[in-house]
């Protein structure tokens, strides 16, 4: 007799992970890519938008410190002066909390006899990046070296303070254009008739600007309409050095005009298709031939300029605005109040 068996039961097969495919892998991937592509253009857009709200925060203190020149001295600063040729920005560095740097400048003396901060192996004050000054989406934020010897001279800024339409000064008389600044004269609050709401006192500029100067053409010039009708007069020369020199106060360094509306392509004949700034004549270059300039509000944020007005109110200017209102909101005694730009 046999001994009982039991019946074995059949073996228990583990069930099989089948992987991805490659085709599945592909479109899987395919499908990430289409998030990231529709993820980037509003990641950039709140990285421009954060560094937009820190420009407008940036230029609005430097109006504050103007602001608080005035408070102290009973005056606002002059855009650049014959004993020094010290800028707005230089004069008003201990009202923005940069009191190291101001408290080496000597405006009885040109700036560029200004003495190295921390003693003879020290830096030069012109050559100290000054945070505010800066726009976060300026992509030239690099100091400043000389072409020949590589010496660290400069550094650049973003924001030019109002120097008017078209005419800056008359050298011979003394006599200022209609913007909030112009060189040796310090105005008073009275002054700004339009009122300080009204006026400009700083727009955006691009660093190292390309720019012709100094034709030194005679007697009054007449305002042009277009970037075809300016002088093609000038000293033959094209530089990319224009707003990179914070401490100079001559207009193409640390002003603008409002001849032409923000952002403005001015690219005429002489310039070989480079857009550039224009200046008759630097502010001390000239006994007698004025200044008029055509330096032009510029930014990296797209279709706009932020500005800054006298009472430190800020405003984000479009391209398209009309272009007797910007040039209305950089007079100060218009008595066209700004056109409510």
């Amino acid at each position: 007799m046999s001994a009982f068996r039991p019946p074995v039961p059949p073996p228990v097969r583990k069930p099989t992970s089948a992987g991805f495919t490659l085709v599945e892998l592909l479109v899987v991937i395919a499908i990430i890519g289409i998030l990231v592509s529709l993820l980037l253009p509003a990641v950039n857009g709140a990285r421009e938008a954060a560094r937009r709200s820190q420009c407008m925060n940036n230029i609005r203190q430097m109006a504050i410190g103007v602001l608080n020149f005035e408070s102290a001295n009973g005056k606002f600063p002059p855009s650049w002066n014959t004993a020094g040729g010290w800028s707005v920005q230089a004069r008003i560095l201990p009202y923005i909390e940069e009191n190291v740097i101001g408290e080496n400048v000597d405006f009885l003396n040109d700036y560029a006899d200004a003495a190295p901060i921390g003693g003879p192996s020290g830096r030069k004050l012109n050559a100290y990046r000054i945070p505010i000054y800066l726009c976060p989406s300026e992509i030239n934020d690099v100091v400043r070296t000389d072409n020949d010897t590589g010496e660290i001279i400069h550094y650049p800024l973003n924001y030019g303070v109002n120097m008017g339409v078209w005419f800056v000064w008359d050298p011979a008389t003394d006599e200022g254009g209609p913007g909030a600044f112009y060189p040796n004269i310090q105005m008073k609050t009275s002054a700004y008739r339009d009122g300080l709401s009204k006026t400009i006192c700083a727009a955006e500029v691009k660093a190292y600007t390309p720019y012709r100067r100094d034709g030194v053409l005679p007697g009054s010039l007449p305002m042009p309409s277009t970037v075809a009708e300016l002088p093609s007069e000038s000293d033959g020369k094209t530089r990319s050095t224009g707003h990179t020199e914070w401490v100079d106060g001559r207009t193409h360094q640390a002003g603008f005009t409002t001849l032409f509306v923000p952002n403005t392509v001015v690219s005429p004949s002489v310039a070989n298709g480079l857009d550039i700034d224009w200046t008759n004549s630097r502010e001390g270059k000239s006994l007698t031939s004025r200044t008029y300039a055509a330096v032009t509000a510029r930014s990296f944020h797209t279709g706009i300029v932020n500005v800054v007005m006298m009472d430190a109110s800020t405003r984000s200017v479009t391209d398209s605005i009309d272009p007797l209102v910007w040039q209305a909101s950089s007079t100060r005694n218009g008595g066209d109040y700004g056109n409510q730009l």
